[in-house]
């Protein structure tokens, strides 16, 4: 793909972030989490993970970024989680992060799910520290089992 090809594909994710079709800017959240961390694109995915006349606009943005797998998209879901207001979309947030969770405990990933976590508690965002810290209390099995002390069997 060239950079104008890129850019274009930008643009018109950028422009489909503003349509009035929930799929529209659904579609929007996917691309442009493919490319989240630019410094253009993050207000934008917060928004549509905000989107106050669909939660499937929030489904399909978390869902998109989560399956990143990286720190990144990670931060961003729990960026704005901490600062949505709506129950309905604080839910679907919530219930986002949940299902990742446990498809990364389930996939073996638990180890990196953790530490990702581990690492946003000392995010600058005080929010992104909560929520970090929440989800790791939240799952016993997301937390570094502690050692069993046993007594010795004489």
């Amino acid at each position: 793909m060239s950079q104008e090809q890129w850019a274009d594909g930008l643009r018109a994710a950028l422009r489909d972030a503003e349509s009035k079709s929930w799929s529209c800017r659904a579609a929007a959240g996917r691309h442009l989490a493919a490319i989240a961390g630019q410094e253009e694109v993050e207000p934008v995915l917060e928004r549509l993970l905000l989107d106050p006349h669909d939660t499937g606009v929030t489904q399909e943005t978390a869902e998109a970024l989560l399956q990143r797998r990286d720190l990144v998209g990670l931060r961003i879901v729990l960026a704005t989680l901490s600062r949505a207001e709506a129950w309905e979309t604080a839910d679907q947030l919530d219930g986002e992060v949940y299902n990742h969770q446990s498809w990364m405990i389930a996939d073996g990933r638990r180890d990196q799910f953790v530490q990702q976590l581990e690492a946003l508690t000392a995010d600058e965002d005080a929010g992104v520290r909560e929520e970090a810290l929440r989800f790791l209390g939240s799952d016993p099995e997301a937390v570094a089992p502690t050692p069993v002390k046993r007594d010795s069997i004489g």
